[in-house]
Protein backbone atom coordinates (compact mmCIF):
# COMPACT_ATOMS: atom_id res chain seq x y z
CA UNK A 1 0.00 0.00 0.00
CA UNK A 2 2.91 2.34 0.59
CA UNK A 3 4.01 1.69 -2.99
CA UNK A 4 0.45 2.05 -4.29
CA UNK A 5 0.13 5.44 -2.57
CA UNK A 6 3.52 6.54 -3.89
CA UNK A 7 2.66 5.61 -7.47
CA UNK A 8 -0.79 7.20 -7.20
CA UNK A 9 0.77 10.46 -6.06
CA UNK A 10 3.40 10.22 -8.80
CA UNK A 11 0.59 9.79 -11.34
CA UNK A 12 -0.90 13.14 -10.32
CA UNK A 13 -3.19 12.62 -7.31
CA UNK A 14 -1.90 14.75 -4.40
CA UNK A 15 -1.38 12.99 -1.08
CA UNK A 16 -3.54 15.66 0.54
CA UNK A 17 -6.42 14.53 -1.67
CA UNK A 18 -5.88 10.82 -0.89
CA UNK A 19 -5.98 11.64 2.82
CA UNK A 20 -9.14 13.67 2.36
CA UNK A 21 -10.79 10.79 0.51
CA UNK A 22 -9.76 8.39 3.28
CA UNK A 23 -11.21 10.54 6.05
CA UNK A 24 -14.41 11.12 4.09
CA UNK A 25 -14.85 7.36 3.63
CA UNK A 26 -14.64 6.88 7.41
CA UNK A 27 -17.22 9.63 7.97
CA UNK A 28 -19.62 8.03 5.50
CA UNK A 29 -19.42 4.76 7.38
CA UNK A 30 -19.96 6.47 10.74
CA UNK A 31 -23.09 8.38 9.72
CA UNK A 32 -24.57 5.22 8.21
CA UNK A 33 -24.09 3.26 11.43
CA UNK A 34 -24.70 5.69 14.29
CA UNK A 35 -26.83 8.65 15.26
CA UNK A 36 -25.17 11.91 16.28
CA UNK A 37 -23.32 11.54 19.57
CA UNK A 38 -20.16 12.90 21.24
CA UNK A 39 -17.06 11.66 19.41
CA UNK A 40 -13.44 11.49 20.52
CA UNK A 41 -10.87 11.19 17.75
CA UNK A 42 -7.57 9.76 18.96
CA UNK A 43 -4.91 10.96 16.51
CA UNK A 44 -1.38 9.69 16.12
CA UNK A 45 1.65 11.58 14.85
CA UNK A 46 1.62 10.21 11.27
CA UNK A 47 -0.70 9.82 8.31
CA UNK A 48 -3.21 7.79 10.30
CA UNK A 49 -3.56 10.79 12.57
CA UNK A 50 -3.98 13.00 9.50
CA UNK A 51 -6.93 10.81 8.44
CA UNK A 52 -8.32 11.35 11.94
CA UNK A 53 -8.17 15.13 11.60
CA UNK A 54 -10.16 14.88 8.35
CA UNK A 55 -12.78 12.79 10.18
CA UNK A 56 -12.93 15.30 13.04
CA UNK A 57 -13.39 18.28 10.70
CA UNK A 58 -16.10 16.63 8.61
CA UNK A 59 -18.07 15.29 11.57
CA UNK A 60 -17.93 18.68 13.28
CA UNK A 61 -19.15 20.36 10.09
CA UNK A 62 -22.07 17.92 10.07
CA UNK A 63 -23.08 18.94 13.60
CA UNK A 64 -21.46 16.16 15.63
CA UNK A 65 -19.81 17.17 18.93
CA UNK A 66 -16.11 16.25 18.42
CA UNK A 67 -13.03 16.25 20.61
CA UNK A 68 -9.54 15.56 19.27
CA UNK A 69 -6.71 14.12 21.37
CA UNK A 70 -3.27 14.11 19.75
CA UNK A 71 -0.34 11.89 20.58
CA UNK A 72 2.54 14.35 20.61
CA UNK A 73 2.29 17.97 19.53
CA UNK A 74 0.91 19.81 16.51
CA UNK A 75 4.40 21.13 15.76
CA UNK A 76 5.70 17.60 15.16
CA UNK A 77 3.16 16.83 12.44
CA UNK A 78 4.50 16.97 8.89
CA UNK A 79 3.32 16.75 5.31
CA UNK A 80 -0.29 15.88 4.51
CA UNK A 81 -1.10 15.20 8.18
CA UNK A 82 0.06 18.72 9.15
CA UNK A 83 -2.08 20.20 6.37
CA UNK A 84 -5.28 18.55 7.56
CA UNK A 85 -4.49 19.15 11.23
CA UNK A 86 -4.22 22.88 10.48
CA UNK A 87 -7.76 22.82 9.06
CA UNK A 88 -9.19 21.56 12.37
CA UNK A 89 -10.91 24.49 14.08
CA UNK A 90 -11.44 23.02 17.53
CA UNK A 91 -9.13 22.53 20.49
CA UNK A 92 -6.61 19.70 20.64
CA UNK A 93 -6.57 17.81 23.93
CA UNK A 94 -3.68 15.94 25.48
CA UNK A 95 -3.67 12.27 24.49
CA UNK A 96 -5.06 10.13 27.30
CA UNK A 97 -8.06 8.59 28.96
CA UNK A 98 -9.40 11.96 30.16
CA UNK A 99 -10.28 12.92 26.59
CA UNK A 100 -12.75 10.03 26.45
CA UNK A 101 -14.84 11.20 29.40
CA UNK A 102 -18.09 11.90 27.55
CA UNK A 103 -17.45 10.04 24.30
CA UNK A 104 -20.19 7.93 22.76
CA UNK A 105 -17.92 6.92 19.89
CA UNK A 106 -14.14 6.66 19.62
CA UNK A 107 -12.17 6.98 16.40
CA UNK A 108 -8.88 5.12 16.55
CA UNK A 109 -6.57 7.09 14.24
CA UNK A 110 -3.39 6.53 16.23
CA UNK A 111 -1.39 4.04 14.14
CA UNK A 112 -2.25 2.30 10.89
CA UNK A 113 -1.07 -0.83 9.10
CA UNK A 114 2.50 0.44 8.82
CA UNK A 115 3.17 0.00 12.53
CA UNK A 116 6.12 -2.33 13.08
CA UNK A 117 6.64 -2.16 16.86
CA UNK A 118 4.57 -2.68 20.02
CA UNK A 119 2.48 0.22 21.27
CA UNK A 120 4.15 2.52 23.75
CA UNK A 121 2.98 3.05 27.29
CA UNK A 122 1.56 6.44 26.37
CA UNK A 123 -0.98 4.86 23.99
CA UNK A 124 -2.27 1.79 25.80
CA UNK A 125 -4.04 3.59 28.73
CA UNK A 126 -6.25 5.58 26.36
CA UNK A 127 -7.18 2.51 24.33
CA UNK A 128 -7.79 0.52 27.49
CA UNK A 129 -10.07 3.26 28.79
CA UNK A 130 -12.11 3.14 25.59
CA UNK A 131 -12.48 -0.63 25.90
CA UNK A 132 -13.42 -0.38 29.57
CA UNK A 133 -16.19 2.11 28.82
CA UNK A 134 -17.63 -0.25 26.18
CA UNK A 135 -17.84 2.62 23.72
CA UNK A 136 -17.92 1.57 20.05
CA UNK A 137 -14.58 2.10 18.32
CA UNK A 138 -14.04 2.81 14.64
CA UNK A 139 -10.49 2.00 13.56
CA UNK A 140 -8.87 3.71 10.60
CA UNK A 141 -6.94 1.19 8.46
CA UNK A 142 -6.37 -1.27 11.35
CA UNK A 143 -6.89 -1.09 15.11
CA UNK A 144 -3.79 0.54 16.58
CA UNK A 145 -1.38 -2.14 17.75
CA UNK A 146 -2.28 -4.62 15.02
CA UNK A 147 0.60 -5.34 12.64
CA UNK A 148 -0.66 -4.80 9.12
CA UNK A 149 1.52 -7.47 7.53
CA UNK A 150 0.91 -10.24 10.04
CA UNK A 151 -2.30 -9.68 12.02
CA UNK A 152 -0.36 -9.91 15.29
CA UNK A 153 -1.55 -7.69 18.13
CA UNK A 154 0.54 -5.68 20.56
CA UNK A 155 -2.00 -3.96 22.77
CA UNK A 156 -4.85 -3.44 20.30
CA UNK A 157 -8.47 -3.25 21.44
CA UNK A 158 -11.43 -4.60 19.43
CA UNK A 159 -13.12 -2.26 16.99
CA UNK A 160 -16.76 -2.40 16.02
CA UNK A 161 -15.75 -1.42 12.52
CA UNK A 162 -12.50 -0.89 10.63
CA UNK A 163 -12.36 1.22 7.49
CA UNK A 164 -9.38 0.46 5.30
CA UNK A 165 -8.48 1.74 1.86
CA UNK A 166 -8.11 0.31 -1.64
CA UNK A 167 -7.53 -3.31 -0.57
CA UNK A 168 -7.51 -5.38 2.59
CA UNK A 169 -4.16 -5.99 4.29
CA UNK A 170 -3.05 -9.34 5.78
CA UNK A 171 -4.12 -8.07 9.22
CA UNK A 172 -7.75 -8.00 8.08
CA UNK A 173 -7.81 -11.73 7.35
CA UNK A 174 -5.21 -13.23 9.71
CA UNK A 175 -5.93 -13.85 13.38
CA UNK A 176 -6.05 -12.21 15.84
CA UNK A 177 -6.20 -9.09 13.67
CA UNK A 178 -9.32 -10.26 11.86
CA UNK A 179 -11.30 -10.56 15.09
CA UNK A 180 -10.00 -7.23 16.40
CA UNK A 181 -11.08 -5.38 13.24
CA UNK A 182 -14.80 -6.08 13.60
CA UNK A 183 -16.64 -5.30 10.37
CA UNK A 184 -14.09 -4.46 7.69
CA UNK A 185 -15.06 -1.88 5.08
CA UNK A 186 -12.76 -1.36 2.08
CA UNK A 187 -13.07 2.16 0.69
CA UNK A 188 -11.97 3.36 -2.73
CA UNK A 189 -9.86 6.49 -2.30
CA UNK A 190 -8.85 6.89 -5.93
CA UNK A 191 -5.99 4.45 -6.43
CA UNK A 192 -5.88 3.73 -10.18
CA UNK A 193 -6.37 0.05 -11.13
CA UNK A 194 -3.22 0.09 -13.24
CA UNK A 195 -1.20 0.97 -10.14
CA UNK A 196 -2.43 -2.14 -8.34
CA UNK A 197 -1.79 -4.28 -11.41
CA UNK A 198 1.81 -3.17 -11.51
CA UNK A 199 2.99 -3.69 -7.92
CA UNK A 200 3.23 -7.48 -7.93
CA UNK A 201 0.55 -8.52 -5.45
CA UNK A 202 1.16 -12.15 -4.43
CA UNK A 203 -1.28 -12.64 -1.54
CA UNK A 204 -5.05 -12.68 -1.70
CA UNK A 205 -8.13 -13.34 0.40
CA UNK A 206 -9.57 -16.62 -0.82
CA UNK A 207 -12.61 -16.31 -3.08
CA UNK A 208 -13.89 -18.09 -6.21
CA UNK A 209 -12.60 -15.38 -8.54
CA UNK A 210 -9.07 -16.65 -7.88
CA UNK A 211 -9.66 -20.20 -9.13
CA UNK A 212 -13.06 -20.32 -10.86
CA UNK A 213 -11.51 -20.48 -14.35
CA UNK A 214 -9.58 -23.62 -13.37
CA UNK A 215 -12.46 -25.30 -11.55
CA UNK A 216 -13.45 -28.59 -13.23
CA UNK A 217 -16.83 -28.62 -14.95
CA UNK A 218 -18.58 -31.74 -16.26
CA UNK A 219 -19.35 -31.69 -19.98
CA UNK A 220 -22.06 -33.42 -21.95
CA UNK A 221 -19.43 -35.30 -23.95
CA UNK A 222 -17.50 -36.38 -20.87
CA UNK A 223 -17.54 -39.60 -18.88
CA UNK A 224 -16.42 -40.80 -15.46
CA UNK A 225 -12.97 -41.73 -16.69
CA UNK A 226 -12.36 -38.23 -17.92
CA UNK A 227 -13.15 -36.85 -14.48
CA UNK A 228 -10.25 -38.60 -12.81
CA UNK A 229 -9.76 -41.42 -10.34
CA UNK A 230 -8.82 -40.65 -6.72
CA UNK A 231 -7.06 -43.34 -4.69
CA UNK A 232 -7.02 -43.04 -0.89
CA UNK A 233 -5.16 -45.15 1.63
CA UNK A 234 -7.55 -46.26 4.36
CA UNK A 235 -6.33 -47.01 7.85
CA UNK A 236 -7.31 -49.63 10.41
CA UNK A 237 -8.67 -49.72 13.09
CA UNK A 238 -9.33 -45.96 12.67
CA UNK A 239 -11.56 -46.22 9.61
CA UNK A 240 -13.87 -43.23 9.86
CA UNK A 241 -11.37 -40.59 8.73
CA UNK A 242 -10.57 -42.23 5.40
CA UNK A 243 -14.22 -43.03 4.74
CA UNK A 244 -15.18 -39.36 5.18
CA UNK A 245 -12.26 -38.27 3.01
CA UNK A 246 -13.30 -40.70 0.27
CA UNK A 247 -16.89 -39.43 0.27
CA UNK A 248 -15.59 -35.86 0.06
CA UNK A 249 -13.40 -36.74 -2.94
CA UNK A 250 -16.39 -38.21 -4.72
CA UNK A 251 -18.60 -35.23 -3.85
CA UNK A 252 -15.90 -32.91 -5.21
CA UNK A 253 -16.47 -34.47 -8.61
CA UNK A 254 -13.89 -37.23 -9.00
CA UNK A 255 -15.29 -39.62 -11.61
CA UNK A 256 -14.11 -42.63 -9.62
CA UNK A 257 -12.92 -42.96 -6.05
CA UNK A 258 -11.16 -45.95 -4.55
CA UNK A 259 -9.88 -46.78 -1.08
CA UNK A 260 -7.01 -49.22 -0.51
CA UNK A 261 -7.34 -50.80 2.94
CA UNK A 262 -5.72 -53.52 5.03
CA UNK A 263 -7.45 -56.82 4.34
CA UNK A 264 -8.82 -56.99 7.89
CA UNK A 265 -10.66 -53.71 7.36
CA UNK A 266 -12.37 -54.72 4.11
CA UNK A 267 -15.77 -55.60 5.67
CA UNK A 268 -15.96 -52.26 7.49
CA UNK A 269 -15.16 -50.14 4.44
CA UNK A 270 -17.20 -52.23 2.03
CA UNK A 271 -20.29 -52.06 4.25
CA UNK A 272 -20.03 -48.29 4.67
CA UNK A 273 -19.16 -47.26 1.10
CA UNK A 274 -21.40 -47.94 -1.86
CA UNK A 275 -20.25 -46.08 -4.99
CA UNK A 276 -16.68 -45.94 -3.70
CA UNK A 277 -14.55 -48.98 -4.56
CA UNK A 278 -12.57 -50.76 -1.84
CA UNK A 279 -9.36 -52.67 -2.57
CA UNK A 280 -7.96 -55.03 0.10
CA UNK A 281 -4.20 -54.99 0.73
CA UNK A 282 -3.00 -58.39 1.91
CA UNK A 283 0.70 -57.67 1.37
CA UNK A 284 2.88 -54.55 0.99
CA UNK A 285 3.37 -55.22 -2.70
CA UNK A 286 -0.38 -54.91 -3.27
CA UNK A 287 -0.17 -51.12 -2.86
CA UNK A 288 2.70 -51.02 -5.35
CA UNK A 289 0.53 -52.87 -7.85
CA UNK A 290 -2.26 -50.35 -7.42
CA UNK A 291 0.12 -47.42 -7.81
CA UNK A 292 1.38 -48.98 -11.02
CA UNK A 293 -2.03 -48.34 -12.55
CA UNK A 294 -1.65 -44.91 -14.17
CA UNK A 295 -5.40 -44.40 -14.30
CA UNK A 296 -5.24 -43.24 -10.68
CA UNK A 297 -4.79 -39.49 -11.19
CA UNK A 298 -4.46 -38.34 -7.57
CA UNK A 299 -3.37 -40.10 -4.40
CA UNK A 300 -3.67 -39.42 -0.69
CA UNK A 301 -2.68 -40.99 2.59
CA UNK A 302 -2.87 -39.92 6.21
CA UNK A 303 -6.28 -39.97 7.89
CA UNK A 304 -6.30 -42.92 10.29
CA UNK A 305 -3.28 -44.45 8.55
CA UNK A 306 -1.25 -44.93 11.72
CA UNK A 307 2.10 -43.50 12.77
CA UNK A 308 4.36 -46.28 11.60
CA UNK A 309 6.83 -47.41 8.95
CA UNK A 310 4.02 -48.73 6.75
CA UNK A 311 2.52 -45.28 6.45
CA UNK A 312 5.88 -43.67 5.71
CA UNK A 313 6.71 -46.22 3.04
CA UNK A 314 3.30 -45.88 1.44
CA UNK A 315 3.62 -42.09 1.37
CA UNK A 316 7.05 -42.33 -0.25
CA UNK A 317 5.71 -44.81 -2.80
CA UNK A 318 2.92 -42.39 -3.72
CA UNK A 319 5.36 -39.51 -4.10
CA UNK A 320 7.57 -41.64 -6.37
CA UNK A 321 4.75 -41.85 -8.92
CA UNK A 322 5.13 -38.08 -9.57
CA UNK A 323 1.34 -37.87 -9.73
CA UNK A 324 -0.65 -35.43 -7.61
CA UNK A 325 -0.33 -36.46 -3.95
CA UNK A 326 -1.88 -35.07 -0.79
CA UNK A 327 -0.34 -35.92 2.58
CA UNK A 328 -2.30 -35.29 5.76
CA UNK A 329 -2.47 -36.29 9.42
CA UNK A 330 -0.41 -39.43 10.18
CA UNK A 331 1.37 -39.20 6.82
CA UNK A 332 2.82 -35.90 8.00
CA UNK A 333 3.62 -36.99 11.54
CA UNK A 334 5.68 -39.98 10.30
CA UNK A 335 8.12 -37.44 8.84
CA UNK A 336 8.54 -35.53 12.11
CA UNK A 337 12.16 -34.44 12.30
CA UNK A 338 12.66 -35.62 8.70
CA UNK A 339 11.50 -32.61 6.71
CA UNK A 340 14.53 -32.81 4.44
CA UNK A 341 13.76 -36.41 3.52
CA UNK A 342 10.16 -35.52 2.78
CA UNK A 343 11.19 -32.56 0.64
CA UNK A 344 13.63 -34.70 -1.31
CA UNK A 345 10.87 -37.21 -2.04
CA UNK A 346 8.46 -34.61 -3.46
CA UNK A 347 8.95 -34.78 -7.23
CA UNK A 348 5.49 -33.97 -8.58
CA UNK A 349 2.42 -31.93 -7.59
CA UNK A 350 2.01 -32.23 -3.83
CA UNK A 351 -0.22 -30.71 -1.16
CA UNK A 352 0.54 -30.90 2.57
CA UNK A 353 -2.31 -30.09 4.96
CA UNK A 354 -0.92 -29.75 8.52
CA UNK A 355 -2.59 -28.15 11.49
CA UNK A 356 -0.30 -26.13 13.73
CA UNK A 357 0.82 -29.12 15.80
CA UNK A 358 1.74 -31.20 12.77
CA UNK A 359 3.45 -28.20 11.20
CA UNK A 360 5.62 -27.71 14.30
CA UNK A 361 6.67 -31.37 14.23
CA UNK A 362 7.78 -31.03 10.61
CA UNK A 363 9.22 -27.53 10.31
CA UNK A 364 11.09 -25.15 12.60
CA UNK A 365 10.22 -21.88 10.85
CA UNK A 366 9.42 -18.96 13.17
CA UNK A 367 7.32 -15.87 12.63
CA UNK A 368 3.76 -15.13 11.65
CA UNK A 369 1.48 -17.69 10.02
CA UNK A 370 1.74 -16.30 6.50
CA UNK A 371 5.53 -16.19 6.61
CA UNK A 372 5.82 -19.69 8.08
CA UNK A 373 3.51 -21.23 5.49
CA UNK A 374 5.42 -19.56 2.67
CA UNK A 375 8.77 -20.68 4.03
CA UNK A 376 7.58 -24.28 4.40
CA UNK A 377 6.14 -24.33 0.89
CA UNK A 378 9.35 -22.94 -0.55
CA UNK A 379 11.60 -25.40 1.30
CA UNK A 380 9.47 -28.48 0.67
CA UNK A 381 8.36 -27.81 -2.89
CA UNK A 382 4.76 -28.58 -1.89
CA UNK A 383 1.65 -26.45 -1.64
CA UNK A 384 1.16 -25.81 2.06
CA UNK A 385 -2.31 -25.70 3.62
CA UNK A 386 -1.64 -24.50 7.17
CA UNK A 387 -5.02 -25.09 8.73
CA UNK A 388 -7.02 -23.04 11.23
CA UNK A 389 -9.77 -20.44 11.27
CA UNK A 390 -7.44 -18.40 9.07
CA UNK A 391 -6.06 -21.21 6.91
CA UNK A 392 -3.10 -20.11 4.79
CA UNK A 393 -2.52 -21.77 1.43
CA UNK A 394 1.01 -21.10 0.16
CA UNK A 395 2.72 -22.14 -3.07
CA UNK A 396 6.46 -22.79 -3.47
CA UNK A 397 6.73 -19.73 -5.72
CA UNK A 398 5.58 -17.37 -2.95
CA UNK A 399 1.92 -16.95 -3.86
CA UNK A 400 -0.41 -17.18 -0.87
CA UNK A 401 -4.10 -17.18 -0.11
CA UNK A 402 -5.73 -16.62 3.27
CA UNK A 403 -9.11 -18.25 3.82
CA UNK A 404 -11.57 -16.19 5.85
CA UNK A 405 -15.01 -17.82 5.45
CA UNK A 406 -14.55 -20.70 7.92
CA UNK A 407 -17.06 -20.71 10.80
CA UNK A 408 -16.04 -21.77 14.34
CA UNK A 409 -18.17 -24.92 13.98
CA UNK A 410 -15.47 -26.42 11.73
CA UNK A 411 -13.40 -27.02 14.86
CA UNK A 412 -14.69 -30.57 15.14
CA UNK A 413 -13.08 -34.00 14.81
CA UNK A 414 -12.74 -35.17 11.24
CA UNK A 415 -13.29 -31.87 9.45
CA UNK A 416 -9.67 -31.83 8.30
CA UNK A 417 -10.06 -35.32 6.83
CA UNK A 418 -12.98 -34.08 4.75
CA UNK A 419 -10.90 -31.11 3.60
CA UNK A 420 -8.12 -33.42 2.42
CA UNK A 421 -10.59 -35.58 0.54
CA UNK A 422 -12.15 -32.58 -1.10
CA UNK A 423 -8.80 -31.29 -2.33
CA UNK A 424 -7.72 -34.70 -3.65
CA UNK A 425 -11.01 -34.97 -5.52
CA UNK A 426 -10.18 -31.72 -7.31
CA UNK A 427 -6.60 -32.86 -7.94
CA UNK A 428 -7.91 -36.05 -9.49
CA UNK A 429 -9.81 -33.97 -12.05
CA UNK A 430 -6.59 -32.24 -13.10
CA UNK A 431 -6.86 -29.03 -11.13
CA UNK A 432 -3.47 -27.43 -10.44
CA UNK A 433 -2.34 -28.00 -6.84
CA UNK A 434 -2.41 -24.42 -5.55
CA UNK A 435 -5.79 -23.73 -7.14
CA UNK A 436 -7.21 -27.05 -5.90
CA UNK A 437 -6.06 -26.34 -2.35
CA UNK A 438 -7.56 -22.85 -2.39
CA UNK A 439 -10.83 -24.03 -3.94
CA UNK A 440 -11.17 -27.00 -1.62
CA UNK A 441 -10.54 -24.88 1.46
CA UNK A 442 -13.14 -22.32 0.43
CA UNK A 443 -15.76 -24.95 -0.46
CA UNK A 444 -15.13 -26.79 2.81
CA UNK A 445 -15.71 -23.63 4.86
CA UNK A 446 -18.70 -22.55 2.78
CA UNK A 447 -20.38 -25.90 3.35
CA UNK A 448 -19.93 -25.58 7.11
CA UNK A 449 -21.12 -21.96 7.17
CA UNK A 450 -24.38 -22.96 5.51
CA UNK A 451 -25.11 -25.64 8.11
CA UNK A 452 -24.80 -23.72 11.37
CA UNK A 453 -24.60 -25.11 14.92
CA UNK A 454 -24.42 -28.84 15.54
CA UNK A 455 -22.12 -29.55 12.62
CA UNK A 456 -20.32 -32.90 12.53
CA UNK A 457 -17.60 -33.70 10.04
CA UNK A 458 -19.70 -36.43 8.42
CA UNK A 459 -22.29 -33.76 7.51
CA UNK A 460 -19.83 -31.94 5.27
CA UNK A 461 -19.72 -34.20 2.16
CA UNK A 462 -23.51 -34.08 1.84
CA UNK A 463 -23.48 -30.27 2.12
CA UNK A 464 -21.11 -29.87 -0.82
CA UNK A 465 -23.69 -30.29 -3.64
CA UNK A 466 -25.54 -27.18 -2.48
CA UNK A 467 -22.34 -25.16 -2.41
CA UNK A 468 -21.29 -26.44 -5.82
CA UNK A 469 -24.71 -25.57 -7.23
CA UNK A 470 -24.48 -22.01 -5.92
CA UNK A 471 -20.97 -21.73 -7.30
CA UNK A 472 -22.16 -22.87 -10.72
CA UNK A 473 -25.15 -20.52 -10.64
CA UNK A 474 -22.83 -17.59 -9.88
CA UNK A 475 -20.42 -18.50 -12.68
CA UNK A 476 -20.36 -15.53 -15.08
CA UNK A 477 -19.30 -17.87 -17.87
Amino acid sequence: MNEADRLTIAAGTPGIQLMSHAGSAVVREIVQRWRIRPVCVLCGPGNNGGDGFVVASELAAAGWPVRVALLGSMERLTGDAAHHAARWRGPVDAFGAAALADAGLVIDAVFGSGLSRPLGGDVIPALTAAAARRVPVVAIDVPSGVMGDTGESFGAIPAACTVTFTRKKPAHVLLPGRDLCGDVVVADIGTPPEVLAGIGVDAWENHPGLWRDEFPRPTTAGNKYGRGHALLFGGYPMTGAARMAARAAARAGAGLTSVAVPEAALPIYAAALTSIMVHPLSAPEDLSALLGDTRYSALTIGPGAGINETTRNAALAMLQTRRAVLLDADALTVFAGRAAALSAAIQGPCVLTPHEGEFARLFDFAGDKLSRARAAARSSGAVMVLKGSDTVIAAPDGRAVVNSNAPPTLATAGSGDVLGGLIVGLLAQGMEAFAAAAAGTWLHAEAAAGFGPGLMAEDLPDLLPGVLRRLADADPG
